[in-house]
């Protein structure tokens, strides 16, 4: 079974700040038995395209295949992301911020999307299926290599930009879209109201419609990414059960638990830590008694984000000369 955990490794003025006190004797018990690991840290949307069995393109192709599940046709045409977003200028860096917490009406996102494509014509002409989700239609694919969402949310920007070819000329329109964006009457209504203007795109998650690659575990999460990676395999995306049981262990099922994502995004070390106790009580205890039991494949408790993973096997149970240490010190 394949679990991710964003955040559940996170970088260590994190740990520092959250979990130097903290005891968590279920979690502490799974990371000294089990086999720790590095993975990739492309990402929620990238872990679970590798689980579906869809394969990278320029980027992982998510663009397509949420435009299908929010009613647009891909055709043959290379589609980009290209979501509202709000960047928050800090002393030394720009930071990317939640677009949840933009919370777009449908007259804002359309307004604010004819703007942008009167303003640049077919260069960034976005098409806003959904408030919260904008695309781009190209005939040719650019040039370009971008971030996910799931990675780039409350980090620095810069290293993160599109990179490639084409970059140059992209990062020189979100440039004049950023100054377009700063008059523009949605954001003074909404700075009115004390909300977060929208002052620039995150163009993301682009590719082609891929073919079905016909694999449909089983899927656990509730995000809009996952609800349509899952009807494009023909499964059926299920919310996470409260707690796992020794059936769920025996599966090949991808679990996507986000508890820890907004403290961890935003860097809030209380939040995480208080997220983390919930996650023990509801899940880590049950996996420690139910380690025994675990298929042979083992469980993956996965933070994609972060790019580190905990390999669990059934075995691991009898491993009684690893013996827990304090989890700041295992999480480091």
């Amino acid at each position: 079974m394949l679990c991710l955990v964003p955040h559940l490794f996170p970088p260590a003025r994190l740990v520092e700040a959250a979990a130097q006190d903290l005891r968590l004797p279920a979690l502490e018990f799974l990371l000294a038995r089990g086999t720790r690991l590095p993975c990739p840290a492309e990402g929620v949307e990238a872990a679970l395209c590798g689980a579906l069995g869809i394969e990278r393109q320029q980027d992982w192709p998510l663009a397509p295949i949420t435009l299908v599940a929010d009613g647009g046709e891909p055709g043959g045409a290379y589609w980009l992301r290209a979501d509202p977003v709000h960047l928050r200028v800090m002393r030394d860096r720009i930071v990317l911020a939640d677009s949840e917490l933009l919370a777009l009406s449908r007259e804002e996102a359309d307004a604010l999307a004819a703007t942008v494509g009167r303003h640049f014509g077919a260069e960034l002409d976005p098409l806003p299926l959904h408030p919260q989700r904008w695309y781009l239609r190209f005939a040719e694919a650019p040039r370009l290599a971008t971030t996910p969402l799931s990675v780039a949310v409350g980090r620095d920007i810069e290293p993160l930009l599109p990179q490639g070819s084409d970059a140059l000329a992209f990062r020189a329109r979100l440039n004049e879209l950023q100054m377009l964006l700063h008059e523009h009457p949605v954001n003074q209504a909404r700075e009115a109201r004390g909300e977060l203007p929208v002052n620039s795109l995150w163009l993301w998650g682009g590719g082609r419609l891929p073919a079905s690659s016909g694999k449909t575990p089983s899927l656990y999460a509730v995000d809009s990414e996952a609800q349509a990676l899952a009807a494009f395999c023909g499964a059926q995306a299920h919310p996470p059960p409260a707690h796992p049981d020794a059936r769920l262990m025996k599966t090949d099922g991808v679990i996507q638990l986000d508890a820890l994502t907004p403290a961890g995004q935003a860097g809030d070390a209380y939040g995480w830590r208080e997220a983390l106790r919930g996650l023990e009580h509801h899940w880590f205890v049950p996996l420690r008694d139910l380690l025994r039991r675990i298929g042979p494949q083992g469980l993956h408790l996965v933070d994609p984000v972060n790019g580190m993973a905990l390999h669990l096997r059934a075995g691991d149970a009898w491993r009684l000369w690893r013996r827990p240490r304090r989890l700041a010190s295992l999480l480091s």
